[in-house]
């Protein structure tokens, strides 16, 4: 038999998940010069792009533009997309094994990094990648029930998705209502009672892990003041004398962002979004009802280390938990 990658012999490549890793694997074999392939991209869901698709805010439609490039890729004639095929349970991997020469796993991650603290379990604590998939219309998701009637909730992490998150919460339903969210989403959201969201950061400004972009995205909101302790934006000595060492400049920017906030006059709009730094949570109190009540927060002297200051609580609080995600064992394949 034939060399695999031949007139004769195509190689025969399986790619198991349909977001942008998948594509970009496949765009990457399709091009290679000499290379004859045929290439099954294989995806539990009905529908491809994953992450873009199910994970990009909907009010960012530029980034989802990217998927043009994805059509393009699945129009070439050696692609096939197979969607509705569940990995391990419609197809195994001895079933792989066998039709394909190479197998290549792009399913991300799919589960939430957890906090690790008492109450983590009580009903009004949910991880952001499910809040996420929600308005964003994801099939495993549309069924879930959220809770808008308290007035505050906690966001625990300083990453882009918490950003995201804080950032729908935050807009009114006239900003959404052009955006893909769907239709039960923005319905729900239209009638919010939120009026404070609370972005908790466990490290200094100077180590938030959220984009520029999207920092100054927030000053934009059109129903929603930003607030941030200016003594929360000080850095401590040893970030200051890592940032003057590497003279990074986007952090320098970041920082001129967040003292903008911390400049800004009393808050005017129907809501608040208050950023925190140094700030940990150390248990979720509950009800009676096995609710969240309020998160535990302790505050600690400096983002290097772990000593803490003092202790208070946000009370009638919901808590969002926007951690790094996790991959799973998909299907025996490892």
């Amino acid at each position: 038999m034939a060399q695999p990658g031949t007139d004769t012999n195509p190689l025969r490549v399986a790619i198991i998940g349909a977001g942008p890793s998948g594509f970009y694997v496949a765009e990457h074999l399709l091009n290679q010069p000499g290379l004859n392939v045929e290439i099954d991209m294989i995806e539990r869901l009905p529908t491809p792009y994953g992450l873009v698709r199910g994970g990009v805010a909907p009010d960012h439609q530029k980034i989802k533009a990217v998927t043009a490039t994805y059509d393009k890729i699945a129009a070439h004639p050696g692609f096939h997309f197979y969607g509705y095929v569940e990995f391990g349970k419609d197809l195994t991997l001895d079933d792989v094994r066998e039709m394909y020469h190479q197998i290549v796993y792009t399913t991300g991650a799919q589960t939430d990094q957890r906090l690790g603290i008492p109450g983590e379990d009580l009903h009004g604590s949910w991880p952001a990648t499910t809040f996420v998939a929600w308005y964003n219309g994801h099939p495993d998701f549309c069924d879930y029930q959220f809770d808008f009637s308290h007035e505050r909730v906690a966001i625990v992490g300083m990453g882009n998705v918490a950003v995201d998150v804080a950032r729908i919460l935050c807009r009114t339903p006239e900003e959404l209502a052009p955006t893909d969210i769907a239709d039960y989403a923005l319905e729900a959201l239209r009638h919010s009672g939120i009026k404070e969201v609370h972005m908790l950061g466990r490290r200094g400004p100077a180590q938030a892990a959220f984009t520029n972009p999207e920092l100054k995205e927030l000053g934009e909101l059109a129903g929603a003041d930003v607030s941030v302790l200016p003594e929360e934006v000080a850095l401590d000595d040893l970030s200051r004398a890592a940032l003057e060492k590497s003279q990074d400049r986007a952090t320098y920017r970041k920082l001129e962002l967040l003292q903008k906030y911390a400049a800004q006059k009393a808050p005017t709009k129907l809501r608040r979004l208050i950023i925190r730094f140094l700030v940990s949570p150390v248990e979720l109190l509950g009800n009676g009802d096995g609710q969240v009540a309020a998160v535990r927060l302790v505050k600690k002297i400096n983002a290097s280390s772990y000593p803490r200051a003092w202790c208070f609580a946000l009370w009638g609080t919901v808590v969002s938990r926007s951690l790094a995600c996790l991959s799973t064992n998909v299907g025996g394949s490892f």
